[in-house]
């Protein structure tokens, strides 16, 4: 981020370090629940296969029985019981196989169906949601929810509700059949499980605190990642490397002391909770129990064998039932976030949208403050007549980049009123809004694909700019390769791209690797193609070397030429020649005039324009 895109931004979103867990446990099911409703219908009859499918399963321990009875009794078995035995056991394991395969196949359609869906409605959601939203938030929140946190879906979709249906009926249907045979066996099948659930209840405590406390953590490694990849190249060219690489090294070591002091004592708890339903403690249990209970008399040596089989079954289950409930855990809380992303208020639209008259930009004591904070911007008057170039100077942090996006709203006033063409544009359809208004920022965004499709984004076709004589709600076709690179030598950008492995083809990030002043030029040619006739500028040649700055200046002047611009400045040099120059000082444009009138009145700018000079001369 620079540091004109967090100018006065609200601090970043984040969870309430000390939650109410019961209250948010409430409000991660709610979400998780209201998520998976569009492929509940399949999870449900996924289930109901499950269901049927671990019944299944129960058959080859039943059959086994029959088969030791039989084998068991004086004399040679019968050729039919034997082979009736094997044909139930390989059919019960046959059918276990192929309902449960059936169940988890329609589990994971609907994971994908159901990650699909809701990609494509964040999608839709976040492009109607206010540009502003975004410069205040790392992107790593947004990668966070799109990807890592739709993906921690998948275990609760494509796994959980089958595994956990079997994990179920398969032991009850097991503990009823010992049941029926002898209540003792089945008392002995669950007599480890109270030291296992006990142990477990222990473990979980503040179970919901301490993941959210782990999201939080993740969230912030995720951007502090982001933003050291992102501002790499400045902190090199400056030598600031190792400071830089410390925001993500303090997140790294911060969450790791976390993880290990709420993992390390959970570990201690787990590992006896494990040991009392592992297999060798049940085998155990259950050889001594069924022996007392063939030496008392009360089972057969048949039926003490069908217990031990089944009591085997039970730990395997168990860990199922407890692997799926951390797992459930895990995606309401990935729910949660997801459906508050989903529930970001998006840009009003108006009922009975207006068409502008003309690209006058008119500010009418406009006020804006950052949600519930101290305004920002007071009264703020300034006319800036079609055609014309109007630039914004001032101090850091005077709000000049806020003022600046509000013309494409980035945000909405909170009081006065700004107009486009005589219309405010809370009356303006957003779509025909930014076909109005185009921008160039600092922060140049350009996408992972090829190059010609980067500039092409400024006229896709059928959402493209328009032109000053075109009907507002015209739809421009898709640029044509000559339109694409006129712009691109407009912008002083095309021989650069020729000059790539592949041309327009080359892929942004791969084969072309493009340094911020090209970058910006591409940004530029973009808005070319655009031909949008309202122009925001923030300062575009910031962070440019001199050669690249000089390349940009030239491609601006095309860009700026016959629309009406608002530049914000900070090299007082690059705006000598506007139509009008507002010093935006705490809020409040405090001048205004042409350079020479300014200088006149030996104020506030005329002490800027002192120091800029000076400062030039000192290089």
């Amino acid at each position: 981020m620079t540091a004109s895109t967090v100018e006065h931004a609200p601090p970043e979103p984040g969870i309430d370090p000390e939650p109410d867990p019961k209250a948010r446990a409430r409000a991660e099911s709610a979400a998780l629940a209201e998520l998976l409703r569009p492929v509940r219908g399949t999870i449900r009859t996924a289930q109901v296969l499950a269901a049927i499918g671990a019944a299944a399963g129960l058959v080859p321990f039943v059959a086994l029985a029959w088969l030791a009875a039989a084998l068991l009794e004086p004399g040679p078995p019968e050729r039919a019981v034997v082979l009736g035995a094997v044909w139930l056991i390989v059919g019960g394991l046959g059918a276990r196989g192929a309902i449960s395969g059936l169940a988890l196949a329609l589990t994971h359609f609907a994971d994908v169906r159901l990650q699909a869906l809701l990609r494509r409605r964040m999608v839709a959601h976040l492009g109607r949601v206010p540009l502003g939203w975004f410069s205040e938030r790392s992107s790593g929140v947004v990668r966070k929810a799109a990807q890592d946190d739709v993906h921690d879906l998948h275990q609760v979709v494509a796994h959980h509700p089958a595994e956990w249906v079997a994990a179920w009926v398969l032991p009850i249907a097991g503990i009823g059949y010992l049941a029926w045979l002898d209540w003792r066996l089945a008392l002995l099948a669950l007599v480890t499980l109270p030291f296992y659930a006990a142990a477990y209840a222990w473990m979980m405590r503040g179970y919901t605190a301490k993941v959210a406390q782990m999201n939080t953590g993740n969230a912030r490694i995720s951007s502090a990642v982001v933003e050291f990849v992102s501002g790499i190249a400045v902190v090199k060219t400056f030598g600031q490397a190792r400071r830089a690489h410390r925001g993500y090294a303090d997140a790294a070591r911060d969450f790791g002391r976390f993880y290990a002091e709420c993992v390390r004592p959970m570990l201690q708890v787990e590992a006896f909770a494990t040991m009392a339903i592992s297999a060798p403690v049940v085998l155990l249990v259950s050889c001594a129990g069924t022996a007392w209970f063939v030496g008392a008399g009360w089972v057969t040596p048949v039926e003490a064998m069908t217990g031990i089989l089944v009591s085997l079954v039970v730990p395997t289950t168990i860990m199922a039932l407890g692997f799926g409930a951390s797992n459930r855990r895990t995606a309401a809380a990935a729910a949660l976030r997801i459906h508050e992303l989903l529930a970001t208020p998006v840009l009003p639209a108006p009922e009975s949208p207006r068409e502008p008259d003309g690209h006058r930009v008119e500010f009418s004591g406009v006020r804006f403050s950052y949600g519930a904070g101290a305004e920002v911007l007071r009264g703020i008057d300034l006319d800036c007549p079609a055609g014309t170039v109007t630039a914004l100077v001032g101090p850091s942090g005077a709000s000049k980049t806020t003022l600046a996006t509000l013309v494409a709203r980035f945000h909405d006033v909170a009081g006065g009123q700004l107009r486009i063409g005589g219309v405010d544009v809370r009356d303006i359809d957003p779509a025909v809004l930014y076909r109005h208004v185009g921008f160039v920022l600092q922060d140049v965004q350009l996408l992972h694909g090829t190059v010609a499709d980067n500039v092409r984004l400024g006229r896709p076709g059928g959402s493209g700019g328009a032109t000053p004589d075109a009907t507002p709600d015209a739809t421009p076709d898709a640029a044509t390769d000559e339109e694409l690179h006129d712009a691109c030598r407009a912008a002083r950008i095309h021989d650069r791209i020729l000059a790539l492995p592949r041309g327009y083809d080359s892929v942004v990030g791969e084969d072309a690797l493009l340094s911020g002043g090209e970058a910006q030029r591409v940004s530029i040619a973009r808005a070319l193609l655009a031909d949008t006739p309202v122009l925001v500028l923030d300062e575009a040649t910031a962070f440019a070397d001199p050669e690249s700055e000089a390349e940009i200046q030239d491609a601006l002047s095309e860009l700026a030429r016959g629309r009406t611009v608002i530049v914000v400045a900070h090299r007082l040099s690059t705006i000598t020649g506007a139509d009008r120059i507002a010093v935006v000082d705490a809020g409040r444009i405090v001048e205004s005039g042409t350079h020479d009138e300014l200088l006149a009145t030996q104020g506030r700018y005329a002490t800027m324009w002192a120091a800029h000079r000076s400062g030039e001369d000192s290089r």
